[in-house]
């Protein structure tokens, strides 16, 4: 067993649809919270057949600002790279126990300018036909736009 952070027991409620990308998105905004120090401002989380993305918008520290004014980007991102290197264990768990799939590979991305981290998941197998259904009409709702969007301001996203 590393030493790496593990998913959080006992397992996450089953969910679907909306509640499924925002459990996502919620668990995804405590661990770096929990772990890093600070969580995104914002964060989205999008299924697409075998593929999970979660996007998250700010949450880039006043150390990673002042190294990005000096230009140096490529430290902040192998910084950032390490981080989730160590905390891949963990929130692949967190993925798998939500979604009830196993995850075959993980790869974190830090984008700047804006600052967007990006987590992309790729599982064994798609998500059922029930949860494409379910994800589609969140998707396509006008009045669910924001669904599955969770702000770090969330009480739900506070380490326990």
């Amino acid at each position: 067993m590393s030493d790496a952070p593990q998913p959080p027991k006992p397992p996450l409620e089953e969910e679907s649809g909306n509640s499924l990308r925002a459990a996502i998105s919620r668990e995804m905004v405590k661990a770096l919270k929990t772990y890093y120090g600070k969580g995104p401002t914002k964060a989205k989380s999008y299924l697409f057949d075998d593929l999970l993305f979660v996007v998250m918008r700010g949450g880039d520290t006043p150390g990673e600002k002042t190294l990005l004014e000096a230009g140096h980007s490529d430290e902040v991102r192998t910084f950032r790279q390490r981080f989730q290197n160590v905390m891949g264990e963990r929130l692949v768990g967190t993925i798998e126990q939500l979604t009830e799939r196993k995850v075959l590979t993980y790869q974190s991305q830090v984008l700047f300018d804006p600052f967007v981290v990006i987590e992309i998941f790729v599982f064994d197998k798609p998500h059922a036909p029930a949860g494409i259904e379910a994800t589609a009409r969140a998707l396509l709702s006008r009045e669910e736009d924001d669904a599955g969007t969770i702000s770090s301001e969330d009480p739900a996203t506070d380490p326990e």
